[in-house]
């Protein structure tokens, strides 16, 4: 284990497809920084401070060291961030064709603003690479079931958004 990583998004919430990438990265780097992206043009369902606190909760209940584990927020350029923090590895999953040519494009651009920060692909775990946030936010507010799909600290505090 080697290093420190950035694991960004948003984070609205953390799912068990963030937690499986966020397990995997804990194998090959000593550290990892979940950084919550603040983008006050993007609609969340919960404030930075809640995904915070719900990323921590969540990282507690996976079993996860936690002194491995920084939770922190940023807006701006991520590679600006990263180089703050001095992490030259940006960690990001995979699940689908379409995430590969957004996040190749992305790697690319944040590769020709800095070329010290690299980025590592990680695929998402069989059992959630369907899952995303915006999927778990719906399916919530119509009613359906995703104790199965969030860390467990998560789910009270999403069905409560929906008033479930």
């Amino acid at each position: 284990m080697r290093g420190i990583a950035v694991y960004p998004g948003s984070f609205d919430p953390i799912t068990k497809g963030h937690t499986a990438i966020l397990q995997s990265g804990l194998v090959a780097f000593e550290k990892i920084i979940v950084a919550v992206l603040n983008n006050d043009n993007k609609k969340a369902l919960f404030s930075v401070a809640e995904r915070m606190d719900m990323i921590r909760e969540s990282a507690v209940d996976m079993g996860a060291d936690p002194k491995r584990i920084d939770v922190d927020s940023f807006d701006g350029l991520l590679v600006n961030y990263a180089q703050r923090r001095n992490a030259r590895v940006i960690l990001r999953g995979l699940r689908a064709v379409a995430d590969f040519e957004y996040e190749l494009q992305m790697a690319n651009m944040n590769r020709h603003l800095n070329p010290e920060v690299e980025t590592v692909f990680i695929m998402a775990n069989d059992a959630y690479f369907y899952v995303a946030s915006n999927l778990v936010k719906e399916v919530t507010r119509l009613g359906g079931n995703v104790a199965d799909l969030v860390p467990a600290p998560v789910l009270p505090r999403l069905l409560a958004k929906f008033d479930k």
